[in-house]
């Protein structure tokens, strides 16, 4: 199969989302040079290395910055001030109800997105983070035997998709844990073949494949299936705009010693 990528080091684009969004007055692009001038030099390092030991790290701090952001507060390049505080609170019952789950209809998801500021093309172009990463098997089981309690598979999911996926989560528990790419044509690179998979209905999970079922995000499918460098664009932009959620600066929050724990 032939697709147009953008290639960039996972370090450069996650060093960015690390290193704290557009927000306000407060934030500075220049926040550390000061205190630390080698930040970006460290996260960088430290970013890279982490991948070096496992690609799937690449997915995981992406997954990271949309949590922070949401709960409490690769290809695409944006320009992030800095100077983004801890909360002093972590909540797993308020992660649970305000993060999308994957199994959740479309309405739902978009639901909790618009009650962030964000809207429908937000839950499409941040979907596309699914480009990268893994998912375990018990987050898809259900659309490979018994799809809505109704003893079949998913009737939209791809016949060669769903036998590689049965042969990998076979239909017992000890396969719960097992993994398989969110985007089955490469996991591993930031590109837009996450959009092209869910045109032939081999979106991995059920969260994926529902942006098919809406002309809106069906409309824009399509379009980043086509124009990879739009996806980046609106990739950027959205995650700048998911970051203006709940920021903390000044004298408020903390910064953590340890990012699992507040101090």
């Amino acid at each position: 199969m032939e697709h147009n990528s953008f290639k960039l080091p996972f370090a450069h684009l996650l060093c960015l989302l690390l290193l704290c969004p557009l927000v306000s007055c407060q934030l500075n692009y220049k926040f550390y040079d000061y205190t630390c001038p080698n930040l970006t030099k460290i996260v960088r390092y430290g970013v890279w290395s982490a991948i070096t030991n496992d690609s799937r790290m690449a997915a995981s701090l992406l997954r990271l910055h949309f949590h922070d952001c949401f709960v409490n507060i690769g290809g695409p390049f944006w320009f992030l001030p800095l100077g983004r505080r801890d909360g002093l609170t972590t909540s797993e019952s308020d992660a649970n109800e305000q993060l999308p789950g994957f199994s959740e209809p479309l309405e739902n998801i978009t639901a909790k997105f618009t009650s962030k500021g964000l809207d429908l093309k937000d839950v499409a172009v941040l979907s596309g983070a699914h480009t990268i990463g893994f998912a375990q098997c018990f987050t898809f089981k259900s659309r490979l035997f018994d799809f809505g309690s109704s003893g079949k598979p998913d009737p939209l999911l791809d016949t060669s998709l769903l036998t590689s996926l049965q042969s990998t989560c076979p239909n017992q528990d000890d396969s719960d844990t097992k993994l398989a790419p969110l985007d089955s044509a490469s996991s591993s690179k930031f590109d837009n073949l996450y959009y092209k998979l869910l045109l032939n209905n081999s979106g991995l999970l059920q969260s994926d494949q529902a942006l098919m079922g809406d002309n809106t995000t069906a409309s824009l499918v399509l379009n980043y299936s086509k124009f990879p460098y739009l996806f980046f664009k609106d990739f950027g932009a959205s995650m700048v705009k998911m970051a203006n959620i709940g920021v903390l600066t000044g004298q408020n929050g903390e910064i953590r010693k340890n990012c699992r724990l507040v101090n």
